[in-house]
Protein backbone atom coordinates (compact mmCIF):
# COMPACT_ATOMS: atom_id res chain seq x y z
CA UNK A 1 0.00 0.00 0.00
CA UNK A 2 1.40 3.39 -0.89
CA UNK A 3 1.98 6.03 1.77
CA UNK A 4 -0.87 8.39 0.88
CA UNK A 5 -3.48 5.64 0.73
CA UNK A 6 -2.24 4.31 4.06
CA UNK A 7 -2.58 7.79 5.59
CA UNK A 8 -6.16 7.94 4.33
CA UNK A 9 -6.81 4.52 5.83
CA UNK A 10 -5.45 5.59 9.24
CA UNK A 11 -7.51 8.78 9.20
CA UNK A 12 -10.65 6.64 8.95
CA UNK A 13 -10.12 5.39 12.51
CA UNK A 14 -11.10 7.13 15.73
CA UNK A 15 -9.14 7.20 18.98
CA UNK A 16 -11.58 4.61 20.35
CA UNK A 17 -10.47 2.24 17.58
CA UNK A 18 -6.83 2.30 18.71
CA UNK A 19 -5.66 -0.45 21.05
CA UNK A 20 -2.23 -0.24 22.62
CA UNK A 21 -0.97 -3.64 23.77
CA UNK A 22 0.54 -4.04 27.21
CA UNK A 23 3.95 -4.54 25.61
CA UNK A 24 3.65 -1.33 23.58
CA UNK A 25 2.42 0.62 26.61
CA UNK A 26 5.42 -0.51 28.67
CA UNK A 27 7.74 0.45 25.80
CA UNK A 28 6.11 3.87 25.55
CA UNK A 29 6.46 4.49 29.28
CA UNK A 30 10.10 3.36 29.32
CA UNK A 31 10.82 5.59 26.34
CA UNK A 32 8.85 8.50 27.81
CA UNK A 33 6.39 8.69 24.93
CA UNK A 34 2.93 9.96 25.75
CA UNK A 35 0.20 7.48 24.79
CA UNK A 36 -2.02 10.33 23.62
CA UNK A 37 0.74 11.42 21.21
CA UNK A 38 0.77 7.91 19.77
CA UNK A 39 -3.00 7.92 19.26
CA UNK A 40 -2.82 11.36 17.65
CA UNK A 41 -0.10 10.16 15.26
CA UNK A 42 -2.41 7.36 14.11
CA UNK A 43 -5.56 9.41 13.51
CA UNK A 44 -3.63 12.40 12.13
CA UNK A 45 -0.65 10.78 10.36
CA UNK A 46 1.01 13.92 9.02
CA UNK A 47 4.39 12.78 10.45
CA UNK A 48 4.11 9.37 8.79
CA UNK A 49 6.91 9.21 6.24
CA UNK A 50 7.26 5.52 5.47
CA UNK A 51 5.15 2.38 5.79
CA UNK A 52 6.27 -1.20 5.19
CA UNK A 53 3.86 -4.10 4.99
CA UNK A 54 4.82 -7.08 7.13
CA UNK A 55 3.61 -10.65 7.31
CA UNK A 56 0.51 -10.85 9.50
CA UNK A 57 -0.07 -13.79 11.84
CA UNK A 58 -3.74 -14.24 10.91
CA UNK A 59 -5.61 -14.17 7.60
CA UNK A 60 -7.98 -11.35 8.57
CA UNK A 61 -5.18 -9.04 9.72
CA UNK A 62 -2.82 -6.58 8.10
CA UNK A 63 0.52 -5.73 9.71
CA UNK A 64 2.67 -2.67 9.06
CA UNK A 65 5.83 -1.00 10.28
CA UNK A 66 5.20 2.75 10.34
CA UNK A 67 7.81 5.48 10.67
CA UNK A 68 6.75 8.85 12.10
CA UNK A 69 9.50 11.45 11.61
CA UNK A 70 10.16 14.26 14.04
CA UNK A 71 13.49 15.27 12.51
CA UNK A 72 16.20 13.80 10.29
CA UNK A 73 17.69 11.95 13.27
CA UNK A 74 14.64 11.17 15.40
CA UNK A 75 11.56 9.14 14.62
CA UNK A 76 9.08 6.74 16.18
CA UNK A 77 8.45 3.36 14.62
CA UNK A 78 5.16 1.68 15.47
CA UNK A 79 4.30 -1.86 14.48
CA UNK A 80 0.56 -1.94 13.81
CA UNK A 81 -1.90 -4.75 13.25
CA UNK A 82 -5.16 -3.76 11.62
CA UNK A 83 -8.28 -5.94 11.89
CA UNK A 84 -11.23 -3.51 12.20
CA UNK A 85 -9.20 -1.83 14.95
CA UNK A 86 -5.66 -0.50 15.00
CA UNK A 87 -3.58 -2.52 17.43
CA UNK A 88 -0.21 -1.03 18.31
CA UNK A 89 2.06 -3.99 18.95
CA UNK A 90 5.30 -2.21 19.77
CA UNK A 91 6.91 1.21 19.78
CA UNK A 92 10.52 1.93 18.90
CA UNK A 93 12.46 5.19 19.02
CA UNK A 94 15.13 5.68 16.38
CA UNK A 95 17.77 8.22 17.37
CA UNK A 96 19.95 8.03 14.30
CA UNK A 97 19.60 8.63 10.62
CA UNK A 98 16.28 6.77 10.30
CA UNK A 99 16.35 7.23 6.54
CA UNK A 100 19.10 4.58 6.34
CA UNK A 101 16.92 2.20 8.39
CA UNK A 102 14.07 2.37 5.88
CA UNK A 103 16.34 1.79 2.91
CA UNK A 104 17.30 -1.69 4.18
Amino acid sequence: MDLENFRIKLRSYRKEDIIITDHAEVRAILREIDLEEIRNNIINPDKLVYVEEQKADKLNEEKYGCYFAYSEKYCHKYVLVINRKVIIVTIIIINRDWQKAIKK
